[in-house]
């Protein structure tokens, strides 16, 4: 059974349109257990990455079968705990990532699956440091013509997020 761990944005929240609607493709799955986390009340993102890993260990979760999935600040508290311990997987939206007021804005992801999604006409979190990012260490990554939420691109977001949860879910094959 794989836990999906669902991190909302900086000004967001566990509704958020974004979510909500990972929510709803990861629950459709037999094999999938989605859980929003609500940051709501913690602004910094160490404070919201330790919340996290908290939220984690007391459900006692295997991060080997987890799968990390976040948009902007949430993108940056999913790629943090891989960079911690090793994951399943790591979807990110947008990720906050390369920006200078960012604790640990390099960091160094331990997924066995990632796929970034980011807009190209994103002014919140320009695209260039997270396609040197992905380009660094070989990660997926889909450009879009959108903006930082990528709210015009929800079909393909979630499109993309169907495949994803498949790749994680097939065993990896064997050397």
């Amino acid at each position: 059974m794989m836990t999906v761990y669902l991190s909302h944005g900086l000004e967001s929240g566990p509704n958020a349109l974004k979510v909500q609607a990972l929510k709803r493709v990861a629950e459709q799955r037999h094999d999938c257990e989605a859980v929003v986390i609500d940051y709501r009340g913690i602004a910094a993102p160490q404070e919201r990455l330790q919340y996290l890993l908290n939220v984690i260990a007391d459900r006692n979760d295997s991060l080997a079968n987890c799968v990390m999935a976040g948009s902007s600040l949430g993108g940056w508290l999913s790629a943090a705990v891989s960079a911690h311990e090793p994951v399943l997987g790591c979807f990110l939206l947008a990720p906050a990532l390369g920006l200078p007021n960012y604790p640990q804005t390099s960091l160094t992801l331990q997924a066995a699956h990632t796929h970034i999604i980011h807009g190209w006409r994103d002014d919140v979190v320009p695209p260039g440091p997270v396609i040197e990012h992905a380009q660094s260490q070989r990660l997926s990554l889909r450009l879009l013509d959108d903006d930082h939420r990528l709210h015009n691109s929800l079909e393909t977001i979630l499109t993309d997020f169907e495949h994803f949860l498949a790749q994680c879910a097939s065993p990896l094959p064997s050397h």
